[in-house]
Parts: structure tokens; C-alpha cells; sequence
């Protein structure tokens, strides 16, 4: 690291710093490393195994287990939207059914007028594309537009007579709300669970970064610092988020947002803080035991108040915004329907007789950037091989009875969903012999057909995607990183026009931290998808740097600030109320 003084945020990058990059490191094994369980992996795994089980057993009960695949389509909309809060959860949940309803309409209109295999596979590329910018726009979270394209992009091959679709569609519909409901169902016993969870993770990650920030230049690096910080801020955050889309007040509420006020101020003045005591703040928000009430520090308070909080939680961008021209998301749609449709149209002119699994592997590669879609492509692949040799070994049970397919999907979605936040590709080893089952409920197949055919449809995607994802260059992701250095200078300059107000309105320094935190919080993003992508233009790296360090400089200066005026408060109460005993006497 350079001694020289850190750059301001107006100095021109040098050459050298921000130079254009056009090779990037490509692994392999780091991308099959494991990663912790999520703190609830358990709550998705459930939600979808009922979610399966319930009309699962129902048509297997009346025979008529030829319907499944309608029924799984809303059955898996139970994997999506576990970190919301219940009243942003219902919303959410609600809008994943109708995106699937509506998908499946497609698919199965489109595949009751023709059943030309090229205007399928075309169709189901245009789909994918749809479907990947839409869920990134909205920012629905895992699995994003995965089981959308899964379930759209099979029903294209599906026959399908125009009469049936309204039938069909109603199967859909109803397990949607069963599977709405099996999600809907935790909020009976904790209807706090979400928040206090984002709480917990909040506080945790910021004493993870006062550890790492009082620790010796031995034990932890610079970088290390840095990574500890950004994944703090990012944590802080998205525990805002999930509090403003509680809405409502009370208790438990006000008690969550001063915990979350405690990790901010740890980010700002880390040397003041005590790890050991977030961290046990942060076990207390485990089950359903009352919330932890720190004491009130340096008049934080009064910022939580009032009208701060719903101008704070002001509405998000619109999806037009959002997919406006110049949006980040348009390049990686492109990059989707290109690559599911090389993938689908290789398929068929291999004779594959089941390209949407091409098309499927192809939708399921493309990340924000080149770099995080190899390694999705590395995980893909593995996961996939090793899931048809689970496939391979279950098959014969399978054959047995029809009722243990049923079961064995119950068994695989709850695998999936346990293991997939440890690493995509363990989770795929248990989506893929699920995958597989599930053409079995219409009619026995030929087992070595299908992995055969399986396997070429996974390494025939998994080429051609990422293929198509070196093609069609991202380019805006500069336009993105610029956009975002100037939302942080302008967050940065009303902070500290914030700051040098004599007495700032109430609630007014609070949002202008916050605000910047956020700004940071995007900075940082667009320059971690920024790093990823290849053949793009010079980046302006040395100026992220420098508004970064600016943008720290004055969170803790409000924070400094805020202790100075509780101190004030404090002294002008004593004083009130010393004169008050002086007139008595």
C-alpha cells in the first residue's frame, strides 16, 4: 500500500489504476468451496416439501398423478422470500404466483399452436430473458428466475390442447396458495422472526468488523479490514430495508431499530465498541423471547422518531425506472436470450429430444457479471453430473410405485434448499434428480435416455452460455459505477452540510447518515460487478477509493456529532432542572 496521502474525490485516476481490463481469472476450484449454512435454511426447505407434499399426495390419492407438473409450478413458489419481513413476504409471494401463472400461460398457448421446435426454443429464450431481468430489476432474491424458466420452458414441450390451459392454470393457482400460505404460516408464532433475524446479522457483521478493525496488522489485512466493513454495511443495510418494509409501529419495532442505530455506530467509531456485547444482542433475537433494549446512546433516539422514518422508507424506483434505457439489467436480458437460444437451437441439431434442459442450463449461468457466470458454470456442470448419478441409483425405487416419486420430490426440494446456501452445486446434486422425476409423472421413461440426455443438454448449455456471455459485453456497468460515485458525493455533501447546521432538524442527521450509508453500500456493488465483467472501458478506480474514504470520514463525523449534542441535551436538562430546585427553594 502506498504512503502517500489518499487521492480527494475529484482527482483524475491515473492511467495505470485504471487501465481497461481484458482478462480475467477464470477458476475452477474456488468456485466449489462450502460455504456456512444459512440461519435458515431449514424454514425454505420445509415451506417447499409441504408445499410439494400437499397437492402432490392429493393427485396421487385421485390417480392422477399426469397433472403434477401444473401443480409443482406453484408449489415452488414457496422457495422465494423467506428474508422479507410477513407483510412485504405476502406481497412478494403473491407477485412470484402470478409471474408463474402468467409464464405458464405462455408456454402452454404457444405450445397448443405449434409444436415447431425452433419457435419453442425461441419462445422459451425470449421467456428467459423476460424472466432473468424482471426478478433482477425487482431484486426478488434466490432462486430468482431459475424455477420461473424451469417450469415455462418445460410446458413448451408439454403437449397441450387449448381447452385444457384454463384447467390447467387453475392447478397452478391453487397450489400457489397453498404454498402462499405454507410461507405465510411462521408469522402465527413469530411475527417479528424476519427483522429480528436482519437485526441479528447486522450486529454480528459489525462485530466482525470491530474485531477485525482492533486486531494487529498481523492477524488481519487492509483488505481483509475492508471486506469486513463493506459486508457490515451491507448487513446494516439490509436490516433498514427489512425494518421500513415492516411498516407499522411498537415496541419491538423501536427496540429493533435502536439495536440496528448500535451496529451503525459501531461502523463509524469502532474503537468504542465492544464486539462481545453485539454479539450477545444479537443471540438475544434467537426464538421468541423479548427483544433486547439497549440503553439509549448519544441521543439516537429522537432520530427514530416521527417523520424521519417514513421519509427514509420512501418508495422504491419503479420497474419502468428501473429497465429504463441505459439500465445494467438490459446486457444481461440480452445475454440471456442469446445464450438459452444457442443452447436450445444446439440441442435440436444434435437431436437431443429434450433442448429446454440446454436452455434451462443456459438461463441458469448468467450472473451481474463474466466473472460470478463462470463460476455459476463451474458449479452448474458439477452439480448437474454428479445429480444424475443420484438420479441413476433412485430410478429404480422411482419405478416401483408412483407414490415414491412423490415422495422422492418432497425428499430432493427439501435437499435442495438445504444444502444450496452452502454452495449452488450441492444444491444442484439434489435438484437435478428432482428435475429428472418429475417427467416420470406423466409416463415411465427410459432411464438411459434420460441421462444421456441430460448430461449433453448440461455441457451443451453450459458451452454456449458462457460463449454468449463473452459475446455480449456489459459496457454500462461503467455508466453504472459513475452513476453511483455521483449519488455518493451528493449523499456525502448533504451529510456534511447536515453536519455544519447549528441545530439540524429533528431527525434530518440521521437520514443523511443513513442515506449515505446506502450510497456506499450501492458504490461498492456496482464496483464488485464492475471488476467481473471483461472488455469493458477504464474504470475510475482510484476515485472509488477516494469517495469511499470521504464517505467513511463523515459517517463517523456524525456519529462524533451526534455525541456531542446528546452531551448538550444532557447538560441543558441538568440545568433546567437545577434551576427549577433553586426556585422550589
Amino acid at each position: 500500500m502506498s504512503s502517500s496521502a489518499p487521492p480527494t474525490p475529484t482527482q483524475t485516476p491515473s492511467p495505470s489504476a485504471s487501465r481497461p481490463r481484458l482478462v480475467l481469472r477464470l477458476p475452477v476450484v474456488g468456485p466449489l468451496r462450502l460455504n456456512k449454512p444459512s440461519d435458515i435454511w431449514f424454514k425454505a426447505s420445509t415451506s417447499v416439501a409441504v408445499s410439494v407434499a400437499v397437492p402432490g399426495l392429493t393427485l396421487f390419492a385421485i390417480g392422477r398423478l399426469d397433472l403434477a407438473m401444473y401443480t409443482m409450478a406453484g408449489s415452488f413458489c414457496a422457495l422465494y422470500a423467506h428474508n422479507l419481513p410477513y407483510a412485504a413476504r405476502a406481497r412478494a409471494v403473491a407477485w412470484v404466483v402470478l409471474g408463474m401463472i402468467a409464464s405458464l400461460a405462455v408456454s402452454l398457448v404457444t405450445a397448443s399452436f405449434t409444436t415447431n421446435a425452433v419457435i419453442l426454443v425461441t419462445v422459451g429464450a425470449l421467456l428467459a430473458a423476460v424472466q432473468k431481468t424482471v426478478c433482477d430489476a425487482t431484486r426478488i432474491g434466490p432462486p430468482g428466475h431459475l424455477i420461473l424458466t424451469f417450469i415455462s420452458s418445460a410446458s413448451l414441450f408439454a403437449p397441450q390442447k387449448l381447452g385444457q390451459i384454463p384447467g390447467h392454470l387453475a392447478l397452478t393457482a391453487a397450489a400457489g396458495a397453498v404454498a402462499w400460505l405454507v410461507c405465510m404460516a411462521p408469522a402465527l408464532v413469530r411475527p417479528h422472526g424476519p427483522e429480528r433475524r436482519a437485526t441479528g446479522r447486522a450486529l454480528n457483521a459489525a462485530a466482525a468488523y470491530v474485531e477485525a478493525f482492533g486486531a494487529g496488522d498481523a492477524t488481519v489485512s487492509d483488505a481483509a479490514r475492508g471486506r469486513a466493513r463493506a459486508g457490515a454495511a451491507a448487513a446494516v443495510h439490509a436490516a433498514w430495508q427489512s425494518l421500513f418494509a415492516t411498516g407499522g409501529e411498537g415496541a419491538a419495532r423501536r427496540a429493533l431499530e435502536r439495536l440496528v442505530v448500535r451496529a451503525e455506530v459501531a461502523l463509524a467509531a469502532p474503537a468504542d465498541t465492544d464486539p462481545a456485547q453485539l454479539r450477545a444482542w444479537a443471540a438475544g433475537l434467537s426464538g421468541t423471547g423479548p427483544v433486547p433494549r439497549p440503553a439509549l446512546l448519544d441521543g439516537m433516539e429522537d432520530e427514530l422518531l416521527g417523520i424521519e422514518i417514513e421519509r427514509a422508507s420512501a418508495a422504491a424506483p419503479s420497474l419502468c425506472r428501473r429497465l429504463a434505457p441505459g439500465s445494467p439489467f438490459l446486457p444481461v436480458g440480452l445475454r440471456t436470450a442469446i445464450g438459452c437460444a444457442l443452447a436450445g437451437y444446439g440441442s435440436l441439431a444434435l437431436g437431443v429430444g429434450r433442448p429446454y434442459w440446454a436452455l434451462v442450463t443456459a438461463a441458469a449461468l448468467y450472473q451481474a457479471n463474466v466473472t460470478l457466470t463462470w463460476n455459476r458454470t463451474v458449479q452448474r456442470v458439477t452439480g448437474n453430473l454428479l445429480g444424475v448419478l443420484v438420479f441413476a441409483a433412485v430410478v429404480p425405487l422411482a419405478h416401483v410405485s408412483p407414490l415414491f416419486i412423490v415422495l422422492l420430490c418432497m425428499v430432493f426440494s427439501f435437499g435442495a434448499e438445504a444444502f444450496i446456501a452452502r454452495n449452488y452445486w450441492l444444491g444442484t446434486v439434489w435438484v437435478t434428480p428432482m428435475a429428472l422425476l418429475i417427467t416420470e409423472f406423466a409416463r415411465t421413461q427410459d432411464a438411459g435416455e434420460l441421462i444421456t440426455d441430460r448430461v449433453i443438454d448440461t455441457l451443451l448449455g453450459a458451452v454456449l452460455g458462457i460463449v454468449a456471455a463473452l459475446i455480449v459485453t456489459n459496457r454500462r456497468v461503467g455508466d453504472h459505477i459513475e452513476r453511483a460515485l455521483d449519488a455518493a458525493d451528493r449523499a456525502r455533501e448533504h451529510a456534511e452540510r447536515t453536519l455544519a447546521a447549528t441545530r439540524p432538524a429533528p431527525g434530518e442527521l440521521e437520514g443523511a447518515r443513513r442515506r449515505l450509508v446506502a450510497a456506499l453500500v450501492e458504490l461498492r456493488t456496482a464496483d464488485d460487478t464492475a471488476a467481473g465483467e471483461w472488455w469493458q472501458r477504464a474504470l475510475p478506480e482510484e476515485r472509488v477509493v477516494a469517495v469511499e474514504q470521504a464517505g467513511h470520514r463523515t459517517l463517523a463525523a456524525t456519529v462524533r456529532r451526534q455525541a456531542r449534542r446528546s452531551v448538550q441535551d444532557i447538560d441543558e436538562h441538568r440545568g433546567g432542572t437545577d434551576a427549577r430546585e433553586n426556585t422550589r427553594a
